[in-house]
């Protein structure tokens, strides 16, 4: 805007001097209006209004331990519609203890040293309260070779000849068959809100042990300011099913998408955002994907640093809260910009004129060149006064929160249309078990159309979301070529 500004101001004063001419003014008259337009034109207001804002804004927000990394991202964070939430670390403590130990059979020790050997090369959170329980109890650790990280799946390492996993029920079934009383195990822990984790030795399963993680003490807060500001919230997991299901409630969440692996989580927040702008909060490395593809990535502080790399903003003191609170400091800096550019263009729009002697014949006003460059350091000071107002704003005050310009109900209508205009319910037979489930999901998610699906063999379907158009025998030949028949 300065840089139209400036050339259209000086033309506009030499038009004014060749105007005053041309109407028989002298030239000394002449001068002294152009002189008046060019001293009380102010592009210094318009190029202060912006930076002057953004400036003060993020001092305000580092202050309150909450980093902007650009200009852009301070502004995008407040005109988001939906919020989604990594669990570990996010959501909950990131600080889990072991509850229960299943051996498969019997033999906790070689559970333990197995998971403490392989356990204590990783840098996740449900590593740490295995390792710190082994250390507790005194249990032995063997050293680990070839350690691979398997994202949104486990771990694998060899002890010798033999390769040990330690990781989800789908990682660990691929190997090794898993008996039905430990899976059904697993799953009454799981609707607690445990997380169970399996490991095998060889080809031998050697049992489950499961893990807690309790939410944090402002989680549920967080989740109701969102909510108050009108947002969405979705919680995005690569736990199973039932343990985010349990988590999800406390928060009060008003989604729940589990068992999805990092690609996955990327493609899940790149479809969200149909709906509207997307921010994602997350911590850990299976997080950085979808923290680039969202429009706005935010990372809790005490995470990776490949989470942090990835965001654009980064809450140092890792509470739930500041996500709230940097929505409303992204706000205020925004609508305190659109409060300078007003009076910076109103100042001029009134100023020019007049300078220009416009109302001198209709009201006989003629403005001395001095008292325009007063007024023009007058409307600079105004910009910058009016900036540094934000100093006093308060991010945590939810008083207002109300008043944003998406107010909730108008969102739910918006998803509940992209959901009927993206979903496909298939009824299938011969689904058996949580395996069966496993194998016909992975199968729908493999195509490129499909952004998730959600199998139960209980009811006997699968409900897929979808990101393109795709044929009812496309989806019936991937179904089937699985072994189980289509119905409807």
């Amino acid at each position: 805007v300065s840089g139209v500004f400036v050339p259209v101001v000086i033309s506009i004063a030499a038009v004014t001097v060749a105007a005053w001419l041309i109407a028989g003014a002298g030239v000394g008259f002449a001068l002294a209006r152009g002189i008046s337009v060019l001293v009380i034109s102010c592009p210094c207001a318009l190029g202060l209004a912006t930076p002057v804002a953004v400036m003060v804004g993020n001092g305000v927000a580092a202050k309150n331990g909450i980093l902007f990394k650009t200009a852009a991202a301070l502004e995008e964070t407040g005109k988001a519609n939906t919020v989604v939430l990594d669990k570990t670390g996010t959501v909950t403590r990131g600080e889990p203890s072991v509850t229960d130990i299943t051996a498969a059979d019997g033999d906790e020790n070689a559970l333990l040293h197995a998971a403490y050997s392989i356990e204590r090369k990783s840098e996740h959170p449900l590593a740490a309260a295995i390792v710190k329980y082994a250390e507790e109890n005194g249990i032995s650790y063997s050293e680990t070779d070839n350690f691979t990280a398997i994202p949104g799946k486990g771990l694998s390492a060899s002890i010798g000849v033999e390769e040990v996993r330690g990781g989800n029920y789908e990682f660990i079934n691929s190997v090794t068959a898993v008996s039905d009383d430990l899976r059904a195990r697993a799953e009454r822990l799981a609707g607690e809100g445990k997380t169970p984790m399996y490991f095998s030795r060889g080809e031998r399963c050697l049992g489950m042990i499961a893990v807690a993680d309790v939410i944090k003490d402002d989680s549920c807060s967080a989740v109701d300011q969102l909510h108050n500001m009108g947002l969405r919230v979705v919680m995005l997991t690569g736990d199973n099913k039932r343990t985010a299901e349990a988590i999800g409630a406390q928060a009060g969440v008003d989604e729940v998408i589990a068992n999805v692996l990092p690609d996955v989580k990327e493609k899940t927040v790149r479809g969200l955002k149909n709906t509207g702008k997307v921010i994602m909060v997350g911590d850990g490395i299976n997080d950085a994907p979808a923290l680039t593809s969202a429009d706005v990535g935010i990372a809790i502080g005490a995470g990776t640093d490949i989470a942090m790399d990835a965001a654009d903003v980064v809450l140092v003191n890792s509470k739930l809260s500041d996500v709230p609170a940097a929505i409303r400091l992204s706000c205020a800096t925004f609508r305190n910009i659109k409060e300078n550019l007003f009076w910076a263009f109103l100042y001029n729009v009134i100023g020019i004129p007049l300078a220009a002697g416009v109302f001198i014949n209709v009201l006989g006003w003629k403005l001395n060149p001095m008292f325009g460059a007063a007024a023009m350091s007058l409307s600079s000071f105004c910009v910058v006064s009016n900036a540094l107002r934000l100093n006093f704003f308060r991010p945590y005050n939810s008083k207002h929160d109300g008043k944003r310009r998406n107010p909730k109900n108008k969102i739910q209508k918006n998803n509940e249309r992209n959901e009927q205009t993206m979903e496909k319910t298939i009824k299938i037979e011969g689904m058996m078990c949580a395996h069966c489930e496993a194998r016909v999901k992975k199968a729908l998610e493999e195509l490129p159309e499909v952004k998730s699906a959600q199998v139960s063999h209980e009811k006997g379907s699968a409900v897929v979301t979808l990101e393109n158009v795709i044929s009812d025998d496309k989806l019936r030949q991937t179904v089937e070529d699985q072994g189980y028949k289509v119905i409807g």
